[in-house]
């Protein structure tokens, strides 16, 4: 989810960029001349050693393809609508872990892959399965597709200074489902040259839990798990590599409420101080209840026994990459508190230096109530190389402290309430290193069918964590008028 949230910014980042407002205006005109088109595309990858599903360790590689369309149209000479589709892909040796054993088709959970397990389990009691956190599963969960949809309408006053809108929005993934619905107001005064804008947004989502494969089975067959289903035939190693049944994750139960509503309202005011600097703050509060932990991440307890299943040479350096041949069973899920509080206070200030260059810069801090504070800061300066082509440096650095409920592998302990290895939720620091080039044609003087090429806009970003992840994001934009 976050990895989407990082490549749908970059994605908007093409739409800002090529906007300009027109504030000059003396007489009413149209909101919106022509339709405008957006096409978007961006592929992202990334690899890590902390994956969550893994219980904090193993490889987290991750390959995602994303894409948009973009359509904003003139309804009357006051109102627009912008519908948005998105449509993302992706493939996960992190997410394929959930079910990280060779031989079986994979235990997906709510018991829809329980006829793969049975018919499964003959042949890997055969051949013995074995995983490991450090590479890919053949598991079902190895891709996974999102496809999100939204609309939003936009009417201006015959003045243009008072702007309402109002939005929903729809996306569906194999385990997870969010319906949203918000709207805004922003009035500008002092000759349009100040701004200040309302808005709120509910989601309403719901997950489709999946568990691991160990405690999918045990959730349904119970303390007797080990000689039915999936495990019926199985061998399951202690820490010395011996053959055990002493495995029993008592600790696991399926999660009885799988709702997750975000309520969310912010403040924003712009202000153009001079002919070259302008001033935008921001204010945000946002809400979270429900189901805010992921079902198949993974916890192992300090004050637990480990057991396995693979090939029990690998034990002794299971935390290794070079383990290619065994997989630990989880002790429970990851647990997390079932409200969350969040409010992010931010600014940008955009300064002309001259026809050639302007500066934009961006700060934001972040609190909330699980006890991470994380601080924001990006530069850009774009330079106009003639009236078509600019080029622009990017350069961004985060660093958080983690939350109050995250601990690394394997430290947790039992006696805990609330326990989550995430790495997303830990300490870090991060340096994100980035080019942009964007070609624009006020003329539109290229054209494919009715549509007239307005810009283009391409980024390229590296992103480097103190964790040691590590990704490339690429997004390209094409925006076209129709004619």
């Amino acid at each position: 989810m976050k990895i989407r949230i990082i490549i749908l910014l970059s994605l908007i980042g093409f739409t800002a960029f090529s906007q300009e407002k027109d504030t000059t205006a003396v007489f009413k005109k149209r909101v919106l001349e022509s339709t405008e088109v957006d096409f978007l595309a961006s592929y992202y990858n990334q690899n890590g050693s902390k994956s969550v599903v893994s219980g904090g360790i193993g490889s987290e590689k991750l390959t995602d393809v994303a894409s948009n369309i973009v359509v904003n149209m003139p309804v009357n000479d006051d109102a627009t609508l912008t519908i948005d589709l998105g449509i993302s892909a992706y493939s996960s040796a992190s997410s394929s872990n959930i079910n990280p054993f060779n031989s079986t088709g994979a235990s997906g959970g709510g018991g829809e892959d329980d006829d793969r397990i049975s018919n499964n389990k003959v042949a890997a009691a055969a051949s013995g399965p074995y995983g490991t956190p450090w590479q890919a599963s053949s598991g079902a969960s190895k891709s996974d597709q999102l496809t999100a949809i939204s609309a939003n309408y936009a009417h201006s006053s015959d003045s243009r200074d008072f702007i309402w809108n109002a939005d929903v929005s729809f996306s569906n993934e194999y385990d997870y489902t969010s319906v949203g619905f918000g709207g805004g107001i922003a009035t500008l005064f002092n000759e349009k040259n100040t701004e200040l804008s309302v808005k709120a947004n509910v989601y309403l989502d719901q997950w489709r839990p999946i568990y691991p494969t160990e405690l999918h089975e045990y959730s349904i067959y119970g303390a007797n798990f080990l000689n039915q289903g999936y495990f019926s035939g199985v061998t399951v190693l202690d820490q010395n590599g011996q053959s055990t049944t002493a495995y029993l994750p008592s600790a696991f139960k399926t999660i009885a409420s799988v709702n997750r509503n975000s309520y969310s309202a912010s403040v924003g005011f712009s202000q153009v101080v001079s002919k070259k600097l302008q001033l935008s703050v921001f204010f945000d509060v946002l809400q979270q209840q429900g189901l805010l932990s992921t079902p198949y991440h993974r916890i192992y307890f300090a004050d637990k026994a480990n057991y396995y299943i693979g090939q029990s040479q690998y034990i002794n350096n299971y935390e290794s990459a070079s383990n290619s041949g065994v997989f630990k069973l989880a002790d429970d899920i990851e647990r997390l508190p079932d409200s969350r509080f969040k409010l992010p206070i931010g600014a940008r200030l955009n300064y002309y230096i001259n026809e050639r260059f302007v500066l934009r810069t961006y700060y934001r801090f972040y609190s909330d109530n699980w006890d991470i504070q994380s601080h924001t800061a990006s530069i850009e300066l774009p330079i106009k190389l003639s009236d078509r082509f600019t080029v622009f440096p990017m350069y961004r650095y985060y660093t958080q402290t983690g939350s109050k409920y995250y601990a690394p592998y394997e430290t947790h302990l039992s006696t805990e309430e609330f326990y989550t290895s995430d790495p997303d939720l830990a300490t870090f620091d991060a340096n994100q290193y980035g080019f942009g080039i964007n070609y624009a044609d006020i003329f539109t003087g290229a054209k494919i069918w009715k549509l007239g090429l307005k810009n283009i806009d391409f980024r390229f970003n590296h992103y480097e964590r103190s964790d040691n992840l590590k990704a490339n994001i690429a997004t390209i934009g094409f925006k076209f008028i129709m004619q």
